[in-house]
């Protein structure tokens, strides 16, 4: 065998293990959401490919539990060895990591601090920070906790929560709310709904009268609420009229964060 003969060769068999895998993942991308079950001829019709082929491959992937079948049909679906290849990725897809170049691009268009907040069950945590480019700036340290009913990220979660686990934490006082009263109480709860229906909670000078703070809750692939982001900007800064505009850009930066850890609406 001379050498370009060889050359040839070892190409040949190059290019037909890279026709071979686009091959096989062209089967596995057929699988659809409107479609997780699906027979020989469906795919062979899909990809294009012959259904004798098609088998062989489905044969193959089937062996690594790529998929599987139907045991009322027989026909093929996604296998749980699909999850197993994509968990370490998943593992490694935190929130924080995700969440870290929107918020820097949310500072950067804003020119105020962005946060990532995380929720432990009655406070409100920082997590990330990316702070304002300004010399005069309002902060939010990693560790920083909020618990005031007020804090626009304790909205923000609390709006998340079905009304008995709010209710619950207000009236215990996990959650701090000075001279609260049933009156009080019945407000905030319908002050809960309005966050909810809006997509951001607003602390205009509530908690600290130099101060203003924006937050829209993040959600991930199960529909859970599982942080938030919150902008915290001096109230000199922002007038009344500014915050809609503020809310929007926060509530579009936390349903980037959600698009990207796989999530939709909220179901809570």
């Amino acid at each position: 065998m001379t050498p370009n003969s060889k050359n040839t060769d070892d190409a040949g068999r190059e290019s037909r293990a890279m026709s071979a895998l686009q091959n096989g993942l062209a089967v596995l991308r057929s699988f659809t959401v409107e479609e997780p079950l699906q027979g020989v001829s469906e795919i062979a019709s899909k990809v294009g490919l012959h259904k004798s082929t098609v088998s062989r491959i489905l044969a193959f992937l089937e062996t690594e539990e790529l998929v599987e079948r139907d045991p009322a049909t027989r026909r093929f679906r996604l296998g749980l060895g699909v999850i197993a290849l994509a968990g370490p990725l998943l593992a490694n897809l935190d929130v924080r990591r995700v969440a870290y170049p929107v918020l820097v691009e949310l500072s950067q268009r804003t020119a105020e601090t962005a946060a990532l907040m995380m929720w432990d069950g009655s406070e409100a945590v920082c997590v990330e920070q990316v702070p304002s480019r300004h010399q005069v700036k309002h902060t939010t340290p990693l560790g920083t906790r909020y618990r005031d009913a007020a804090s626009a990220s304790v909205q923000a979660f609390l709006a998340g929560q079905d009304e008995f686990t709010a209710r619950s934490l207000l009236m215990s006082g996990a959650i701090t709310y000075p001279g609260l009263d049933q009156a009080g109480l019945d407000a905030y709860l319908v002050r809960l709904g309005e966050v909810a229906d809006r997509g951001y909670a607003v602390n205009y000078g509530e908690t600290s009268l130099d101060e203003v703070g924006v937050a829209a809750p993040v959600v991930d692939h199960r529909g859970k609420l599982v942080a938030s982001v919150l902008l915290s900007a001096p109230r000199y800064r922002v007038s009344s009229d500014q915050v809609p505009v503020i809310g929007e850009a926060v509530a579009q930066a936390a349903r980037e964060i959600t698009a990207r850890l796989g999530g939709a609406a909220a179901t809570d």
